[in-house]
């Protein structure tokens, strides 16, 4: 007998991520700039057990594929704010919660149940959001990611270059460039540590998940334990394309 494998599409800013589920564990992944109905084709040919899709996308994903997905998988899930999910979500503004984010706690509060979580989500973006032992989301912070703060150093400046940034920095900067990688990887650094603190105050059993394309760069210089997990909002969607499903 086949068991059923889960299709997961997460539409990200720049990229998108696609992954197939076998139940509850990633059997295949793979991130494109933009898919399209002969990758699915051929990804059905070699997973044909595939009969649940979820889409999930802080873009705008492709109404084709869309489309495609409905008409040929027993359940297929667009995400949106009405989407039943299987935590208590007390945000107030839930026409303007990502569902990058909803995925992120979900997935937190599925590899974890029960404990107090700080999600922390590193892209064009940094997001910090919390959901607590009870399983309630109660809302979180939006920080500019660390490309955001090259680019706008910038933009916004008149002599100030461009820089790439690398994972290996320290202070002080002994040039411009290094300056600027300094200041924005040390200063994502404190600002991560000091939510964590923060938060450590009120919840001492509080567990920390980082996740995010961005995260290599700095997180080893992160002073808190932290759980690394690159792949939290693929097992957030796949948990809450499961519980509309069953």
């Amino acid at each position: 007998m086949k068991v059923p494998m889960n299709l997961i599409l997460d539409y990200g800013n720049t990229s998108v991520k696609i992954a197939v589920f076998d139940l509850e564990n990633i059997i295949w992944k793979k991130i494109v700039e933009k898919p399209d109905i002969f990758l699915l084709r051929s990804l059905f040919e070699s997973f044909p057990s595939i009969n649940k899709a979820i889409i999930s996308s802080v873009a705008i994903e492709s109404a084709e594929v869309c489309d495609y997905l409905k008409n040929i998988m027993d359940t297929c899930i667009d995400l949106d704010k009405d989407t039943p999910i299987p935590v208590e979500n007390l945000y107030e503004t839930k026409d303007s919660l990502g569902y990058d984010r909803i995925a992120g706690v979900v997935g937190a509060a599925t590899k974890f149940p029960g404990r107090n979580i700080l999600v922390i989500d590193a892209g064009t973006a940094i997001t910090y959001d919390f959901i607590t032992a009870k399983g309630q989301f109660t809302g979180g912070n939006i920080s500019p990611g660390v490309y955001t703060r090259a680019r706008a150093l910038h933009k916004f400046t008149a002599r100030l270059p461009m820089v790439d940034l690398k994972d290996q920095w320290s202070f002080p900067g002994k040039n411009t460039k290094d300056a600027i990688i300094s200041g924005i990887l040390s200063g994502v650094v404190y600002e991560i540590d000091g939510y964590i603190n923060d938060l450590k105050q009120k919840y001492h059993d509080l567990i920390t998940i980082l996740t995010g394309g961005d995260i290599n760069l700095f997180d080893k210089n992160l002073k808190n334990i932290i759980f690394v997990d690159s792949n939290l909002n693929l097992y957030g969607l796949n948990r809450i394309l499961e519980y509309n499903a069953s």
